[in-house]
């Protein structure tokens, strides 16, 4: 699958400069799990626009208990990963298949100390899984979806928790698209406010 086309389009009445932030959820976690902040778009006025891509690859990257990090590595779902210990120190490695072709999974089989397990797309954080203990692993499984909606204070790369993530309600299928607008509507002043709608719009399929 080629690279997803995508332009927000500010179409709303907003009129306090909302942020909107688009992420993917980890659909192997619980509902109230966190989430991160993969896309943040500022300052898009009325009838501006934004252009952005949405990859197909993902690239995986861990870290261990002393503060390294392993370099990003090129991933797919069906693939498991180990943190392992060489005589170099602590290292990823491709150790398998996943328990599911849906999932990647990364697996702490070092003997002590906890690790973080992430995942990126477009070079940016879109998933994390912390502490994850000797002997376990984190599970990550995204649908071809994306979520979107208006936030505060939120910069990508950020962790929301369920707070924030209750007020997106926002869901927009990818499936077999191949670029689209993202439209925002709504907003406006006083009484005759509404709520913040978006839609896909001008969709190219495959």
């Amino acid at each position: 699958m080629p690279d997803i086309k995508l332009k927000f389009i500010n179409q709303s009445g907003d009129y306090n400069n909302s942020t909107v932030v688009i992420f993917q959820k980890n659909q192997a976690t619980s509902f109230d799990e966190i989430a991160v902040a993969w896309t943040v778009i500022n300052n898009c006025g009325h009838e501006s626009y934004h252009p952005f891509t949405f990859p197909m690859d993902m690239y995986v990257s861990a870290s261990d208990s002393y503060g390294n990090y392993t370099e990003l590595m090129p991933t797919s779902n069906g693939q498991q990963y180990s943190m392992i210990r060489d005589n170099s120190g602590d290292v990823l490695r491709l150790t398998g298949k996943a328990a599911s072709a849906k999932e990647i999974d990364v697996l702490n089989q070092l003997d002590t100390g906890a690790i973080n397990a992430n995942i990126y797309k477009d070079g940016k954080l879109l998933a994390t899984k912390t502490n994850i203990v000797p002997g376990q692993k984190a599970v990550f499984e995204f649908k071809p979806t994306i979520f979107i909606g208006v936030v505060s204070q939120v910069e990508e790369g950020d962790v929301m928790d369920s707070a924030i993530l209750s007020n997106i309600n926002t869901e927009l299928s990818l499936l077999g698209v191949i670029s689209a607008d993202v439209v925002m509507t709504g907003g406006g002043r006083g009484a005759s406010s509404t709520a913040f709608q978006f839609s896909l719009q001008n969709v190219l399929y495959v």
